[in-house]
């Protein structure tokens, strides 16, 4: 399974409607070494990829739609039977015409020579400025090369403009073929938790699970993990983005997995919190009724035209008042909450976009008070979640909390796609109901 030609085609097409007589420039991701001349396996830009699926290094895509004969550009890496012998096979700069349906393609080497006739006739460059200096100031210069002259010739770039508030909200909506690539990404997920959840016995080191869901991944067609996954138990589950995996699994544990799938580059985010032993101690089971109530009732508010908060503020008023009724947190509950008082137990939000990227492109804000609302083709994840750090501090005002809370992390994260009528949980696969988790 794999985006087709023409719908690439159509992406661009989109985009070089909405900027005009501008042209757009977007970079490929460059090569990145993970030590000495160890290189990191290449992962493409997510933007670059997705008006080309060009998936190379050294290449740079250029949106002209203003000009008589080239709208789509492409620098490559020529052909180089010595460096393909070393780093493998390049499409070269003819294919590139015939595999990715370029106009034109030229060497990345005459990029410096070949760009100007691209842009001296828009009114605008759409460039985001990136991490490369040095590409940057290219840019610039040819930008004020042209400005230099303006006077003179009454044409030419007279902004430069970031071309991602026209770009991202594309890609927030997803295509048919894009949901495809999802649900993928996305199954293969949901098999990799249910066999960890099969495997883990006390005793197994957190790296064997880690091991067993990225091997399941790989075995079902995945390219791999979509983040580094991970495998927490104990206390290690207080940790956000705890990734060391390396402790050994104890008798009584609540085992926290946070990992998902890549798949052609499109990601899947599952997170379950379970108990190894089977049964839960009566701490643990409270801490996990209250974060799955309040994921279950956020879910619920996940529809076309909500705004993005009512999700987060819907999971969060939950579980401040859980807290307040097991006696972890006093006080009034909207005071608590506009106080943020419950930071310590809850300090993140309560999902995000997911798509080419984990966290996904696209705003979840339009301005000062006002909330993005969902859209049908819009994929989010939603997980709530309580941690009561054996090192927690309590806010100024509330009580300390006992001992026997303390080592508890509980984090359910699923899926959710907004459809027209409301939402569909994409990771349902995954049990997370107490008597489907325990005994």
């Amino acid at each position: 399974m794999e985006i087709k030609l023409t719908e690439y085609g159509q992406r661009r097409k989109r985009l070089m409607k909405k900027i005009g007589t501008g042209t757009a420039i977007f970079r490929s991701a460059p090569t990145v070494v993970m030590h000495n001349d160890v290189e990191h396996v290449f992962r493409q830009d997510s933007d670059f990829f997705y008006l080309t699926g060009f998936n190379e290094p050294e290449a740079v895509a250029v949106l002209a739609p203003h000009h008589e004969e080239h709208h789509f550009v492409l620098f490559v890496q020529p052909k180089d039977p010595e460096k393909e012998t070393w780093t493998g096979y390049r499409c070269g700069v003819e294919k590139a015409k015939e595999f990715y349906g370029a106009d034109e393609a030229y060497p990345i080497n005459e990029l410096h020579k070949r760009l100007p006739q691209y842009i001296e006739k828009a009114d605008r460059i759409y460039y985001h400025l990136g991490r490369d200096k040095n590409f940057n100031e290219m840019i610039l210069s040819h930008w004020q090369r042209l400005m230099a002259v303006y006077s003179k010739r009454g044409t030419g770039p007279i902004a430069i403009e970031d071309p991602n508030p026209i770009l991202h909200p594309m890609r927030q909506v997803k295509s048919l073929t894009e949901l495809e690539m999802l649900r993928t990404a996305i199954d293969i997920s949901v098999i990799a938790h249910n066999r960890a959840r099969e495997f883990v016995q006390v005793g197994h080191y957190e790296y064997e699970i880690q091991a067993e869901i990225e091997h399941t991944f790989r075995l079902h067609g995945g390219t791999g993990p979509a983040y580094p996954s991970i495998v927490a138990s104990g206390a290690n589950s207080c940790i956000l983005h705890y990734i060391e995996n390396r402790r050994q699994i104890q008798e009584n544990e609540l085992l926290l997995i946070d990992a998902g799938c890549s798949y052609g580059y499109y990601n899947g985010d599952i997170t379950r919190t379970f108990p190894v032993s089977n049964k839960f101690t009566g701490e643990q089971k409270a801490i996990y009724e209250l974060v799955l109530e309040a994921q279950l009732k956020a879910i619920e508010s996940v529809r076309p035209g909500k705004p993005y908060n009512e999700f987060h503020d819907m999971a969060v008023c939950v579980l401040v008042q859980g807290l307040i009724d097991l006696g972890l947190l006093k006080g009034d509950l909207e005071e608590i909450i506009k106080e943020e008082k419950y930071k310590p137990f809850y300090m993140h939000k309560t999902g995000h976009w997911l798509g080419l990227d984990v966290h996904d492109v696209g705003i979840y804000k339009q301005g000062e008070g006002t909330w993005q609302p969902l859209e049908s083709g819009h994929l989010l994840t939603v997980e709530p979640g309580l941690y009561i750090s054996p090192n927690i501090k309590p806010t100024e005002g509330q009580p300390e909390v006992p001992e026997r809370w303390h080592g508890i992390g509980i984090r359910i994260e699923d899926d959710v796609l907004v459809t027209k009528t409301g939402h569909e949980v994409l990771t349902a696969g995954v049990p997370k109901m107490i008597d489907e988790i325990s005994l």
